[in-house]
């Protein structure tokens, strides 16, 4: 005879929660989606990098790029090598792996991929359009893998001597240097500046190459 309690019934299996990847996305396509290879996420703040020359530590003709926490970026070797005899600027990572070859001559200046110097990896050239006093004027091509052609992608404009650039894409501000500030008074000279990358624009180590273009043979 029932005792007049319910008999316990098992609880049904728990609903499994849908997964994010879908059945035929690996882990390693889902990652993929989320970031463009190659490049560093776009920031939607703007990133400021110092710019330093004539340090104690570095060897003539050397420059670099360091964070806000003092962490190497970038480095400027400027010595030539025995294969390239010609003057250059060698952009480094924080490794030492060369990003560009920056070759100049007579007010114009020529990139290259890495070390090399030949003409497929040719990936901008750079010309002087205005020179005065005060105020000097650059302009970049960005070259086509086929030769095909070239068009106009950036200008600099600004004052060497005072390390004050701005770099136009198009109407667009993407970058700017500028002497350290405090209360309106400089506070290291000229041997050290700040460079700011404004959002949206990924290529960091362009920027840095330009920079270097633009105050090469600057005191």
């Amino acid at each position: 005879m029932s005792s007049g309690n319910p008999i316990p019934q098992p609880s049904p299996p728990p609903t499994p929660r849908a997964s994010s990847i879908q059945p035929d996305q690996t882990l390693e396509a889902s990652a993929i989606t989320s970031a463009a290879v190659g490049y560093t996420p776009i920031s939607h703040l703007p990133i400021d990098l110092f710019v330093q020359k004539r340090h104690q530590d570095l060897k003539r003709g050397e420059l670099t790029f360091t964070d806000s926490s003092g962490n190497l970026v970038f480095r400027v070797d400027g010595n030539c090598s025995k294969s390239t005899p010609r003057p250059r600027r060698l952009l480094l990572d924080d490794s030492g792996n060369p990003i560009f070859s920056i070759f100049p001559c007579d007010g114009r200046w020529q990139g290259f991929k890495g070390e090399s110097e030949e003409c497929k990896d040719l990936v901008f050239r750079v010309q002087r359009t205005y020179f005065s006093l005060l105020t000097t004027e650059l302009e970049v091509f960005l070259l086509d893998e086929n030769w095909g052609g070239s068009t106009s992608d950036f200008k600099i404009r600004g004052c060497p001597f005072q390390r004050s650039s701005t770099i136009y894409k198009g109407n667009s501000i993407i970058a700017e240097t500028s002497l350290l500030y405090k209360l309106r008074k400089v506070i290291v000279g000229r041997r050290r500046f700040k460079l700011t990358i404004f959002p949206g624009f990924v290529d960091h180590a362009l920027i840095a190459a330009l920079v270097v273009i633009y105050f090469d043979g600057r005191k």
